[in-house]
């Protein structure tokens, strides 16, 4: 139903800053939630940030202030701005749509639950 295709990774230093895009690909309605989770080898993917579809952002505590999701409806691309960047903030960083029907790995977070991914994209910060 739908293609999710990150982008904007890389390596950057502490305090450094990087923007994440995603475009979503689909033939049917919009996804009506849309996020960023992270994950780092060994450990349990979490969420980062999410926007609800009327424009309301989630983002879980230790990003607050740092990180902010928007989406451009018309561009169907989502955005993660990252700012003030730690080497915790290091991880692979997915998109996700949450869609009614089918899909994998549902994740929960905000209020919606998602179940389409994208491939990831690396960010490494360093110390």
């Amino acid at each position: 139903q739908v293609q999710l295709v990150e982008s904007g990774g890389g390596s950057v230093p502490a305090g450094g800053s990087l923007r994440l895009s995603c475009i979503e690909s689909r033939y049917t309605y919009r996804s009506y939630c849309m996020a960023w989770f992270r994950q780092v080898p060994g450990k349990e993917r979490e969420a980062v940030a999410a926007i609800r579809e009327d424009g309301t952002p989630v983002y879980r505590d230790s990003v607050k202030g740092r990180f902010t999701i928007s989406r451009d409806s018309a561009k169907d691309t989502l955005y993660l701005q990252m700012n003030s960047l730690t080497p915790e903030d290091t991880a692979m960083y997915y998109c996700a749509a949450a869609r009614s029907q089918g899909g994998s790995r549902f994740l929960s977070f905000g209020g919606c639950t998602y179940n389409y991914w994208g491939q990831g994209t690396q960010v490494t910060v360093s110390s």
